[in-house]
């Protein structure tokens, strides 16, 4: 029997061992049709702008006309803003303004949401698509034609949770229902004519275009007993993966007076577009 050193046998056992184990992890990875993990993009934004300092001075004197009758350091700090409370600044921030002048009261707020997606197989932007249609979805808002009513299924919405609503292309904008002089007024549709824009101007909530990658307006009018009416126009846009909202209020000292529906959308609108550059620069 030939003797084989111990040093020599075990040397070659482990360069069978060796050859045969990379033999076999190289015909496992070359096996064609093997599964591929993917991981979708994440969305186009990692932060938030600071919410409180989003809002150019002068448009806050603008959107807050009783701001201009305070002391300089009562400005200061009404122009500051409030900043919303929340738990994690990275997805979620807010901040919020009010001013209170010899006519009527102003309240703004805006509000900006980054959306993660847990899922590696959802995107971000897909996310957030899904978040922002849910938004425009949630308050059911296909019965409403006017500005200021309630929607006809469900129960109505109260001024805290404003929402938006498709245009219903199937009625006028000079429709009666749809005339925005039979809307400036209570919610069941008298007042004033002409008092919340011109008869051939469409004011009802609706998508608005060339905002974001997608975006809604929302006008909502309510009265709480014998107190005067409050109007809030909320415009909601998508970017990516951010949903921004923008909610801009009024309501008179007089009773009899209803806010103006076409001058807060217009204020309103012009505001998100602005948050949109910010958001983008």
């Amino acid at each position: 029997m030939a003797y084989v050193p111990g040093v020599a046998l075990l040397a070659a056992l482990a360069v069978g061992c060796s050859a045969g184990s990379d033999g076999s992890a190289t015909d496992a990875d070359s096996k064609p049709g093997g599964p591929t993990v993917t991981t979708a993009p994440p969305g186009k934004y990692r932060t938030l702008p600071a919410p409180c300092r989003a809002v150019p001075g002068s448009t806050l004197k603008d959107l807050l006309p009783g701001v201009a009758e305070l002391s300089r350091r009562q400005q200061e700090k009404a122009l500051r803003g409030s900043p919303t409370v929340t738990y994690d600044t990275d997805r979620k921030v807010g901040c919020s303004w009010k001013s209170d002048a010899p006519d009527s009261s102003r309240n703004l707020s805006i509000d900006f949401e980054r959306v993660v997606s847990y899922d590696p197989a959802v995107s971000d932007d897909d996310r957030a698509r899904a978040l922002y249609v849910k938004k425009e979805n949630a308050a059911d808002l296909s019965g409403r034609t006017t500005p200021g009513t309630a929607p006809e299924k469900g129960t109505p919405k109260s001024s805290a949770s404003p929402e938006a609503e498709e245009p219903d292309s199937s009625r006028s904008p000079t429709s009666p229902s749809a005339s925005p002089s039979s809307t400036s007024g209570t919610p069941g549709g008298s007042g004033t004519p002409g008092a919340s824009g011109s008869s051939d101007e469409d004011l009802r909530p609706r998508v608005l275009d060339k905002l974001g990658d997608a975006a809604f307006l929302d006008d909502l009018l309510t009265r709480a007993g014998s107190t005067a009416q409050h109007r809030t126009v909320s415009v909601v846009f998508r970017t990516s993966n951010v949903i921004v909202t923008v909610r801009y209020g009024e309501q008179p000292v007089l009773v009899t007076k209803v806010p103006d529906s076409k001058e807060l959308q217009d204020k309103a609108q012009a505001l998100a577009r602005k948050l949109a550059e910010v958001i983008s620069e």
